[in-house]
């Protein structure tokens, strides 16, 4: 593109509508784009809503040509909780759309990279959230068929984007998929039944929404010992878990989400939800109350078919001790019975390359890789050794 190419902060109502319409013209003929819900996009960029702002900024961008159409847009964003505890301070690059013209991509990335260098940041990642890593996190590489919620959808094309500006793989993120009728191995069956048979100790039950206050700091126990030591993840507050699982209590379906404990203390969590794209994508982007209608009429005619498993994780001191097996298998016996649930896939929210522990519990009840993001990372020292994400041993 040789034209003029103009960038405009988004700083009004109208710049905020253009930032979230764009991306619906973009992918106007294709048909495997879901929109993701208006309120979603927007609660991420508001200051009041967004718990980040706290420890945080952000800025946004459009991108014009000369006829004042937009080609592209994109954000910037500084988490300063986690930002320094990389080798080198890092902020954040993401909701990155832009048509297929790398003169365009890269006025994107450099405003990008201009706005966290006169912070003090010396590279970026992307594309990724100005929130928590379950939402909006990495590039989609492979399987470019519709998207789960809150997963990143983008044509094959932005990979060359990224990687001719000199972005680089960070870590690659793969969802996992298995047939929910499938049977685990009697192998994996038979180390689950031995924990729940030589170690009364350990109990597993599945969430109650009348005690979901409990099960929300349960979660945070869980969570802060099992996830912390990962490179930017700090601890969940108590309040922090609590509106999770508030936001979650509409589309809980209690027999999906599983904890295990020992001697009455939560060890462990397994928390999957009813794939909301599988009703969002008859709402148009939007929960007004047609689209709240008809998000209820296809929850009521059974239109979800795969569960999402969104959260897995086990206490380092309860693991390779056969828990997660144990625990796997309760959910089994529930999930598998057609009687009562009506699901047929099951699919586990994205797993790291740097954690190999969980890629091989996601292998042993019968997972495969069904797609892959990757976050991408950009250091502004072009000189400087670029290393991927540690693995977590």
């Amino acid at each position: 593109m040789t034209a003029p190419l103009h960038l405009i902060e988004v700083s009004t109502p109208e710049h905020a509508r253009e930032f979230r319409e764009f991306p619906v013209r973009l992918y106007r003929s294709d048909p495997n784009y879901i929109r993701p819900l208006d309120k979603d996009i927007e609660q991420v960029f508001d200051t009041k809503k967004n718990k980040y702002f706290r420890a945080g900024e952000l800025t946004r961008w459009l991108l014009q040509d000369a006829q004042g159409q937009t080609v592209g847009r994109v954000a910037a964003f500084i988490n300063k909780r986690t930002a320094k505890t990389f080798e080198q301070p890092t902020g954040g690059m993401g909701f990155f759309e832009c048509i297929d013209d790398q003169t365009a991509a890269n006025t994107l990335f450099d405003a990008c990279r201009t706005w966290l260098a006169e912070r003090g940041m010396e590279a970026m990642d992307g594309p990724i959230n100005f929130g928590d890593r379950d939402q909006w996190w990495g590039l989609l590489i492979d399987n470019f068929g519709a998207p789960l919620y809150g997963q990143n959808y983008n044509p094959p094309y932005y990979r060359r984007l990224l990687e001719t500006y000199g972005f680089q793989v960070y870590f690659e993120q793969f969802t996992y998929f298995r047939k929910v009728g499938d049977p685990l191995t009697p192998e994996y069956q038979e180390k689950a039944q031995r924990m729940l048979l030589h170690n009364s100790k350990y109990s597993f039950e599945h969430l109650r929404l009348k005690e979901l206050e409990k099960y929300a700091e349960d979660f945070r126990i869980v969570y802060n010992q099992a996830w912390v030591k990962h490179d930017g993840v700090k601890e969940m507050r108590p309040e922090q878990s609590r509106s999770i699982m508030n936001k979650l209590r509409p589309v809980i379906d209690e027999k999906g989400c599983w904890f295990a404990y020992y001697e009455g203390q939560p060890v462990g969590f397994f928390i999957a939800l009813p794939e909301l794209n599988e009703l969002f994508q008859h709402v148009n982007g939007n929960l007004n109350w047609w689209g709240k209608l008809k998000f209820a009429y296809h929850r009521w005619r059974g239109s979800v078919r795969t569960l999402t498993g969104i959260a897995f994780g086990i206490a380092p001191a309860h693991q390779r001790r056969g828990v997660e097996a144990a625990m796997v298998l309760a959910v089994a016996k529930v999930v598998q019975d057609r009687s009562k649930v009506q699901y047929e896939d099951f699919v586990m929210n994205w797993i790291g390359d740097f954690n190999p522990r969980m890629m091989a519990v996601a292998e042993q009840i019968g997972g495969r890789i069904w797609r892959t993001h990757a976050t991408f990372r950009y250091l502004f020292d072009r000189e400087k050794e670029f290393k991927r994400a540690p693995i977590i041993r």
